[in-house]
């Protein structure tokens, strides 16, 4: 069937991931090659390719002639939607304003002073806050693999094309403005908040989560992710285990159930872990915790993946069709549309699709106006319901309010959202106790309203079943089984809405042999191969411990919301979106599985190495745990850095004529690069070199960020507003900027402070039923 959306994509490594996804969605995407085939045609003898552009169809065009330029107009002319990887400077063309939607995604927006800079995956993961989270907090910082921050664009750029289509309902679509380094300081969880709230910069931690007790342990056979959950009962049942095993020590000892003692004394409970821990086969360990609902997971490798059961039964793979053979690869995010899974891809031949270019001049249609007005935001008059809590749930509705939803977070005290109530996820200068002053949840929960309702009683569930009569969308991140229990699976919602959008966004999914399993973030990135390729080496793993996993689910939770509710609109029908956070971080793992199914080699962990790039690395400069980020991409790069440097001889010296032969002197080189580097503040490092035009960025945390980068203040990316309890702190701000920056229409609700006004606007009821029920103890 075709898709009734095309999209052309002008590739870059900052855009193929959107192109991807969209793909995944069934839209028709046109790659533009040059005419020696896209760069990845060449990377992991042509799998890199497979991974990055199956399902695509194929058109080259030599876009620095004038006929190209030309021909790629035409194609973009007839398009839906022009996905523009263009570097800032060396556009191709520039459409104008109009029924096209134009989204450039870029490493650091379209305006501002660094916008012309050079980048990687490697400095913009050091420039966006993201490398100053990873590594032991006396040793460098250390990149996530797979390109993480590249797909963080990746999915932000497939977001930004899923407002546009919204946009453009509404008049000409302005450009949309897509900034990389912006994806990546977004998505830090609490990295920037401590800052922002406690005048604080966290450590990196190690193999310890920074807020919650959780982290990394060796295992008879490798390694597991876990710790002490969030709960009395998963302490409880934890110790429980332990006694029975013969392996308690003292931790069966009553002051332990305090939560804040446990804090205090977490390496000494982790110690007793690791014993009772060293004699357990990991998948085993994970599989017995896991039977009394305590979250752990072994931590796996790439390879080990595909025999995932929970991923097999769920039809997560796809098989790809390359020319002479089909390899396996991961899946997308999410099954769409209405559960349906793509199985199976092709690999379009280098410009098999020339054709597309004959196709004759479109006819130019204006925009179908539903809802003209200047002020209107993409999502303008949807209303979301939003179920959620913690991080994954709440970041992905955060996305749909900051760009105009009617966001209604439903809460309550049988419930309530650790990010407002548990001292150990409340950042703030004052106490911790009061749950209008959490940082954490004021940051991601701004532009919402919220309202408490007694969910475990009938009066409460007859309230929510109106509100759910009056919403277009219901969000949840439950675990799978809560809302068939409270009666409302998607049967029971579209009988109160038959056109209702319901994502459920449960840790593994709501079918399969391990949908109850228990997850947090730390879980799923060590159940997908994330956890196992950080670190220095396949003995050496440090893992990925802050909430990467979650960021990465509300990202593609909002990518699910916004693409159900373009096929409502195309249809009519609604839909339920049974996305696992599990796959959707699963997606993110790059070339990894194709890796070893297609070229036949095992992805290991690199440290801050590069398969392709050398050098490749993160560098000591002065001051302390000061560094900065450098990249040779090619021989140019190698020889700019050798003029900068101050070692020239070095570009011609056969020594290191080669990326692999740069790689066999690796200790020398890196050697030469420190003492340049160590006398050197880091932002003059990179600003020396980017002058050079060589890749390199600071590595920045949190205070830096906010205090010291001059693009993303010249950019306004951190926004002010007062809370009427918190007061005025700066909010992180929002990396699609559809036309104009996002702003903070309001600050995140006072708990239950919109109860009266959503039940009188949304349901209709009157002061006396709002009064009887707040009587009854309903509105809690």
């Amino acid at each position: 069937m075709e898709s009734a959306i095309r999209v052309v994509e002008l590739s870059s490594p900052l855009s193929r991931f959107a192109g991807r996804i969209l793909v995944g969605l069934g839209y028709e995407v046109v790659l533009i090659e040059p005419p020696e085939g896209d760069p990845t045609r060449r990377e992991l003898d042509g799998h890199a390719f497979t991974h990055w552009h199956a399902g695509k169809k194929s058109v080259t065009i030599d876009v620095e002639t004038a006929v190209g330029r030309a021909e790629l107009a035409h194609l973009v002319a007839g398009a839906d939607v022009y996905l523009d990887g263009s570097a800032v400077g060396d556009e191709p063309i520039e459409p104008a304003p109009g029924s096209v939607v134009h989204v450039r995604v870029t490493s650091f927006g379209v305006d501002g002073p660094r916008r012309q800079w050079c980048a990687t995956d490697l400095t913009l993961a050091a420039l966006g806050g993201m490398l100053a989270q990873v590594g032991e907090p006396d040793g460098p910082p250390l990149s996530l693999p797979q390109g993480q921050a590249e797909q963080l664009a990746g999915v932000n750029a497939a977001i930004a094309v899923l407002l546009g289509l919204r946009s453009r309902r509404q008049g000409p679509v302005p450009l949309i403005d897509v900034s990389a380094q912006e994806c990546v300081a977004a998505g830090l969880e609490a990295g920037a908040l401590a800052y922002l709230h406690e005048d604080r910069v966290p450590d990196r931690p190690g193999r310890v989560h920074p807020l919650v007790p959780h982290g990394l342990f060796r295992a008879a056979d490798g390694y597991v992710g876990g710790g002490l959950g969030g709960s009395p009962r998963m302490w409880d049942a934890l110790v429980s285990w332990l006694v029975e095993e013969g392996a308690q020590e003292d931790l069966d000892d009553p002051k332990w159930a305090d939560p804040v003692e446990r804090k205090e004394h977490q390496d000494h409970i982790f110690a007793v872990l690791q014993g009772f821990l060293d004699k357990w086969p990991k998948e085993d360990f994970a599989r017995a915790a896991q039977q009394r609902k305590l979250p752990w997971s072994a931590v796996v490798r790439p390879d080990e993946l595909l025999s995932n059961p929970q991923l097999q039964a769920r039809d997560f793979f796809v098989d790809v069709d390359e020319p002479g053979s089909t390899v396996r690869d991961l899946g997308f995010s999410f099954p769409f549309p209405e559960g349906g899974r793509t199985r199976a891809l092709p690999v379009s031949p280098l410009g098999a699709h020339q054709v597309l270019l004959d196709e004759p001049e479109p006819e130019v249609l204006e925009p179908t106006v539903t809802a003209p007005g200047p002020d209107l935001l993409p999502l303008s008059g949807i209303r979301v319901l939003d179920l959620t809590w913690v991080l994954a749930g709440p970041y992905c509705t955060q996305i749909l309010a900051d760009h105009g939803a009617d966001v209604i977070k439903v809460e309550s005290s049988g419930r309530p959202d650790p990010t407002r109530f548990a001292p150990f996820m409340h950042l703030s200068r004052g106490p911790h106790d009061d749950p209008n002053t959490s940082g954490y949840f004021n940051d991601v929960n701004r532009n919402k309203r919220s309202i408490t309702l007694d969910t475990r009683s009938e009066a409460g569930l007859a309230v929510l079943a109106d509100l759910v009569a009056q919403s277009d969308v219901v969000v949840e991140n439950f675990s799978s089984s809560v809302m068939e229990k409270m009666g409302f699976g998607y049967e029971r919602l579209r009988s109160l809405r038959p056109d209702i959008v319901y994502v459920s966004m449960s840790g593994t999914g709501h079918t399969g042999p391990r949908r109850d399993w228990v997850t947090y973030a730390d879980i799923v990135s060590a159940a997908t191969g994330l956890t196992a390729l950080t670190g220095w080496s396949a003995d050496d793993v440090v893992g990925v411990i802050y909430g990467h996993g979650d960021i990465v689910a509300g990202l593609h939770g909002a990518a699910a919301v916004l693409a159900a509710l373009e096929h409502r609109d195309r249809t009519g029908c609604g839909q339920h979106i049974d996305l696992s956070q599990l796959e959707a971080m699963a997606s993110h793992m790059g070339t990894s599985v194709v890796q070893a199914t297609g070229a036949g080699q095992l992805p290991v962990p690199l440290g801050n190495a590069h398969p392709d790039m050398s050098p490749h690395g993160v560098f000591r400069c002065l001051g302390p745990d000061r560094w900065c980020a450098v990249t040779v991409r090619d021989d140019a790069d190698w020889t700019r850095l050798c003029a900068v440097i101050g070692r020239p001889q070095w570009a011609t010296d056969e020594r290191f004529r080669t990326p692999g032969a740069r790689r066999a002197h690796e200790a020398d080189i890196a050697a030469a690069i420190t003492a340049w580097t160590s006398p050197r503040p880091a932002d003059l490092v990179a600003e020396q070199l980017q002058q050079a035009g060589v890749p390199a960025g600071a590595v920045q945390n949190g205070r830096d960020l906010v205090e010291a980068d001059p693009h993303l203040r010249a950019r306004g990316y951190y926004v002010p507003a007062v809370h009427p309890r918190a007061g005025a702190f700066l909010h992180q701000g929002a990396p699609i900027r559809v036309g104009k920056a996002v702003t903070i229409r309001q600050p995140a609700p006072v708990l239950g402070a919109d109860t009266d006004a959503v039940l009188r606007e949304v349901t209709g009821y009157s002061a006396e039923t709002v009064a009887r029920l707040r009587a009854d103890s309903v509105l809690t």
